[in-house]
């Protein structure tokens, strides 16, 4: 299998400092520790220091929070790492403790779960640490390893499978399928399932299968609520948990106070496509499917979102819906500037920009991305 060098490695390799701590955050099994291991390749195995926050051995090394603890630890070394930091008990002041007491020292640590991560490690490190987040294969990622043909060849069984590392050890589609599913139950959705005061993990997965379901439409948690027999406020709280372990990620209405703008209610998208259809138990192929508008739409968003991360773009991203049904898939804005995307699977006739947001907003640009075009909006 070809290594795919992921697009991250030339900005963690700016941000590994000494006295800093570089966060890398993603979901479970997206190559952290790939990435980790690929980094560590180049440098002499004296010169770091590697551990496993879920290894109960090397969590209880960090124990003994104390500097004479972590200089008998450490022995002069240049670097430490430390992969599924969250699982070591207060590790956000241990991590104070030793930026704080070794300059010298760089400290790299990696996270699957973002809100155990931000309060075990965000506030004690504030001002001492840079964060990365890693996602799964990027187009961009792939585009240095394959030729148009095949990028072309491969977007179908991307659209259904999604871009997750390991998929690319497979080339069968059943082993993709299984990995998929085993993905889903044993390490996706363990963090949250584990997360003190979840006690319906099928109210968990029946919400997951709702929000796929609902692909590029407004989410009502309120009627979430009622279908799933549980409180407004804990279909909330679920919505939240599941991106912050990176299994969803929600987008906004845009508006500028226009009283015909839709604006109060969310859009929940999956950071990956093969997840979603994991979710809902489908991976025929589109010929099959009557919802390829949908998965369309979410690979282009989890691409676009990928895209952006990879470059370092400071873009805020929404859709755009009136309350006359006209609407926008996606809607950038950089600097005051919007950008409207649309999203078509087909495009028999080139749709034109809604006549409200033409009058609105006369300034923007307009864009249809379709399987002609897509790689410029993605790569």
């Amino acid at each position: 299998m070809i290594f795919i060098e992921r697009a991250i490695s030339e900005s963690m390799r700016k941000k590994v400092l000494p006295g800093k701590v570089l966060m890398i955050l993603g979901a479970r099994r997206v190559g952290k520790t790939e990435l980790i291991n690929h980094y560590l390749e180049d440098i002499p195995k004296e010169e770091y220091l590697k551990f496993n926050g879920e290894d109960i051995r090397h969590a209880k090394l960090f124990a003994d929070r104390s500097v004479a603890n972590y200089k008998r630890m450490l022995n002069n070394c240049s670097l430490l790492v430390i992969d599924e930091a969250q699982k070591i008990p207060d590790s956000g002041l241990v991590l104070k403790l030793i930026a704080d007491n070794f300059r010298d020292l760089k400290i790299i640590v990696t996270g699957s779960s973002v809100f155990d991560l931000s309060n075990k490690l965000g506030e004690p490190l504030v001002g001492r640490k840079n964060t990365i987040y890693l996602y799964p294969f990027a187009q961009k990622e792939f585009e240095k390893y394959e030729n148009i043909i095949e990028t072309k060849e491969k977007l179908e069984e991307r659209m259904i499978f999604g871009s997750y590392p390991e998929l690319e050890q497979y080339s069968d589609w059943n082993a993709k399928q299984n990995y998929l599913y085993e993905m889903l139950n044993s390490y996706l959705l363990r963090d949250i399932l584990a997360f003190d005061g979840i006690r319906q993990s099928d109210k968990i997965i029946d919400l997951l299968r709702l929000i796929a379901f609902q692909t590029g439409k407004e989410v009502s948690l309120q009627e979430l609520g009622s279908q799933l027999n549980i409180a407004k406020n804990t279909v909330e709280k679920y919505l939240d948990l599941l991106s912050k372990v990176f299994v969803i990620f929600k987008l906004r209405g845009f508006s500028r106070n226009l009283r015909k703008e839709v604006s109060k209610m969310n859009r929940w998208y999956f950071y990956d496509n093969g997840i979603r259809n994991a979710i809902i138990g489908n991976f025929n192929r589109l010929n099959l499917r009557n919802d390829i508008g949908e998965l369309w739409e979410n690979y282009l968003v989890s691409e676009r979102i990928k895209f952006q991360s990879i470059t370092g773009k400071k873009l805020s991203n929404y859709f755009w819906r009136t309350y006359t049904q006209q609407e926008i898939d996606w809607i950038e804005e950089e600097n005051g500037a919007l950008r409207a995307y649309e999203f078509k699977w087909n495009v028999k006739k080139k749709p034109k920009a809604p006549d409200s947001w033409i009058e609105a907003y006369p300034d923007s640009e307009y864009f249809v991305i379709s399987q002609n075009n897509y790689l410029d909006f993605v790569t």
